[in-house]
């Protein structure tokens, strides 16, 4: 009898082995959104991603061989380790085939780890150290809106040939504030100018004067915001308190995002020079996509909501090509195919994860200037993506040979 249990037992095994691939098709495919639904980052992503990423499966067609596409939302709480405990339970007992968003860089690269540890697919939409595509680069991770570098080498190479040549930094004490006092330090002196000091506050700090004043104090022509979300916003109207931009400095809002000027209004953020990945205003596509996200939200898409959007599809039509929801195989089909939706017409997968495509440099325009809500930009230049973003040579990836 035991003999007959052993041979039954490996008859079974064998059997299995054989039917994994079909196996793994009847099974539901399914997507995490890891967001901020609560702190300083949920209006530039947030349930807005949920709902973009919803847009993306209905516009698929909502199933994927033969079964519905299932969504499964998480927030963080802006901590690493909550973040790498969500990301193992979807990974290893969800059955969660890819997780999108990541709202920070510290996050992204404790999620990143999951990722690596069991071989699936995580798009970072959200968080923007270049570092997720540099030094920390991971076969499985792939970054899709922006990052340091590219907002960085956007809006600080064009401010400092304006003659803003001397720069104090307030930066977000942690990754993502570090990386954008980092990249931007790094153009500014490469184009001939100073980094004076910087002043680090905590993420979602309340009061910023002290960090104002020694920005103040500094002389600096202009005061750099290395922070994002409701810590620029803060950051913008306690600088107009202190008349800041009244006496002679100006800020630089290195990070920014529409829904942070929707927040100011045109009469504090007028003048400031942003960088953005997308507008809803700049092209029939990006219209018809803003109008249907502002139907569902009531606001119009933030450039990470159109990319969560965006990489969802893309992710999608790659799982559908490659016939498979195996991680290496979709990969493969994501890499060889461009990014042409209402996001980007010109994105291009590369080696290291990110997503290469063209940044937009604007310019928020004065109250008397707009002529509808959420017609905030004016079109300074496109920057084609391989101008924006950091060559592959230069990121320190490992897996670049």
């Amino acid at each position: 009898m035991k003999s007959t249990v052993t041979r039954l037992s490996a008859a079974g095994l064998i059997a299995a082995a054989l039917a994994g691939p079909a196996f793994a098709q009847q099974t539901p495919l399914k997507i995490g959104v890891l967001t901020d639904f609560q702190s300083v980052y949920s209006d530039i992503g947030g349930q807005g991603n949920v709902e973009a990423t919803k847009m993306a499966i209905e516009e698929f067609g909502g199933t994927m061989f033969g079964k519905p596409i299932e969504v499964v939302t998480a927030d963080p709480m802006s901590k690493a380790d909550v973040a790498a405990t969500i990301t193992r339970k979807w990974y290893e007992a969800e059955g969660v085939d890819m997780i999108i968003d990541m709202p920070t860089s510290a996050t992204a690269l404790a999620g990143m780890e999951m990722s690596k540890q069991f071989e699936k697919i995580m798009i970072v939409t959200d968080a923007a150290s270049s570092d997720i595509t540099g030094k920390s680069c991971s076969p499985y991770t792939l970054h899709w809106t922006y990052d340091t570098y590219a907002n960085a080498h956007t809006v600080g190479s064009a401010i400092v040939k304006n003659g803003g040549d001397t720069w104090f930094f307030i930066t977000a004490d942690y990754l993502f504030g570090h990386s954008i006092e980092r990249d931007t330090g790094d153009v500014v002196r490469a184009a001939g100018g100073k980094v004076i000091g910087s002043a680090r506050h905590p993420l979602n700090t309340p009061d910023f004067s002290s960090f104002l004043l020694q920005a103040q104090a500094s002389k600096a022509k202009i005061i750099g915001m290395a922070n994002g979300g409701g810590d620029t916003i803060n950051t913008i109207k306690q600088a107009a308190e202190f008349g800041i931009v009244a006496g002679g400095q100006n800020l630089a809002g290195i990070v920014m995002f529409i829904s942070d000027i929707h927040s100011l209004g045109l009469k504090l953020a007028q003048g400031l020079i942003i960088t953005e990945a997308y507008y809803w205003d700049l092209n029939d596509r990006t219209r018809a996509f803003g109008k249907r996200f502002f139907d569902r939200m009531k606001r119009m898409p933030t450039m990470n909501q159109a990319a969560t959007y965006s990489a969802t599809l893309h992710y999608l039509n790659a799982v559908k090509a490659a016939g498979t929801k195996d991680t290496k195989p979709v990969l493969a089909k994501m890499r060889e195919t461009p990014v042409r939706d209402a996001f980007t017409e010109n994105g291009v997968v590369r080696e290291d994860g990110r997503m290469v495509h063209s940044m937009f440099l604007f310019e928020v325009k004065k109250p008397e200037e707009s002529k509808a809500p959420w017609d905030y930009y004016k079109v300074l230049a496109e920057v084609p993506g391989d101008q924006a973003f950091r060559p592959l040579k230069d990121g320190g990836c490992p897996l670049i040979k």
